[in-house]
């Protein structure tokens, strides 16, 4: 029987290489710490979350088990002040959908649009995680230096081979290479995201063999089949967010999971209107309407704010039409099962699928 076991699982000090994709509004510390627990890399998406909660959350992970998590944070730069002009532009497009929600009219957004990125960066320095990672950007690399002399293993994410590179040079520990099929937002920064749209398999083998780090398989991988290939390729794990989301310890929205469970090929399109920048999700009305029109967008990530209200209303009343259902192409794969089970399903796929590929060599 073919070993699951990468160096970048010794690395991280994992079992598996699976690592659960850190999805802000599903990583909540229960799913964290049922991945973790089970074998893989449970992980904390804390794009949008303030320093003492990542504290607690980090906490309460560690009362459940004493496995490596990961944390993650978004690193883009914040945009200059929103000239008039542009706020009412864009409150004038989401206006009608506030008013059909019963939700007073959308506000002007004023900065901070996010928590402090160096807040959360202390956060994260004194929470010392096995592992962090960041997304939409690079870090300098005195910071990286510094995050990895507290013991805390380090990885960013590339849409492109420059991109990977760059990471490399800055010293990360491992390379997460996010192709086209990945749902949630892009990782693009040193090219336009739309230009570094490249399949996940081609991705993973052209990173791979440009840099000398281990490097992780990200887009459209459901099952252990596509884990499988993903190390085939020489990929040293698999990062899967989409096939978490139905996981009953999962924090998205009911709407959300049975839009995933319920999805069909080509479900997803990349969007800008629910954040300011690209990213996958389930298509549904408000992208629809909003990409017929060309309605009027601030930049990210003041329209995820401009947005927040709105999503959250329908969440709550269980309407998928104004929810962002971040979620790869992958998505018809899905299934209901919790997330130690998932786990489990998965590595035993992976097994299989692996000695498929053995017993082809004879």
């Amino acid at each position: 029987m073919a070993e699951l076991h990468t160096p970048l699982c010794d690395r991280l000090g994992i079992r598996l290489p699976l690592i659960q994709a850190p999805m802000p509004s599903a990583s909540t510390p229960e799913l964290v710490a049922a991945v973790s627990h089970a074998g893989a890399l449970g992980s904390f998406g804390s794009a949008y979350t303030q320093p003492e909660t990542m504290l607690r959350e980090a906490e309460a992970v560690r009362a459940r088990t004493h496995a490596p998590f990961n944390v993650n944070l978004f690193v883009a730069k914040q945009p200059p002040a929103i000239d008039a002009a542009a706020q009412r532009g864009a409150l004038d497009a989401v206006a009608g959908y506030y008013q059909e929600l019963g939700l007073p009219p959308p506000e002007p957004v004023r900065p901070p649009y996010a928590p402090d990125l160096e807040a959360q960066l202390r956060a994260v320095e004194q929470i010392r995680p096995a592992v962090f990672t960041f997304h939409l950007g690079d870090m300098p690399q005195e910071r990286v230096r510094r995050i990895q002399a507290l013991g805390v293993k380090v990885g960013g994410s590339a849409n492109c081979i420059a991109e990977a590179r760059n990471l490399e040079a800055l010293g990360v520990d491992f390379i997460v290479a996010q192709g086209a099929e990945a749902g949630g937002h892009r990782g693009s920064y040193l090219r336009n995201p739309y230009d570094s749209m490249t399949g996940t398999l081609a991705l993973v083998r052209l990173i791979v063999r440009s840099v000398k780090i281990p490097v992780v398989a990200a887009g459209g991988i459901m099952d252990g089949a596509g884990i499988a290939a993903a190390l085939a390729l020489g990929a040293q794990a698999a990062w899967l967010g989409t096939a978490f989301i139905p996981c009953p310890e999962s924090g998205s929205p009911r709407a959300h999971k049975e839009s995933v469970l319920n999805s069909k090929e080509d479900a997803t399109l990349v969007t800008e209107q629910f954040s300011g920048k690209p990213a996958r999700a389930i298509a549904n009305r408000f992208m629809r309407e909003m990409h017929e029109r060309a309605a009027p967008q601030l930049d990210f990530p003041a329209q995820n704010t401009l947005t927040g209200k709105l999503r959250a209303a329908a969440a709550k009343a269980g309407n998928p039409d104004f929810v962002a259902m971040y979620a790869g192409q992958g998505a018809p794969l899905s299934r209901a099962l919790p997330a130690a089970e998932l786990v489990a399903a998965l590595e035993a796929e992976t097994l299989e699928a692996l000695d498929r590929l053995a017993a082809l060599r004879g």
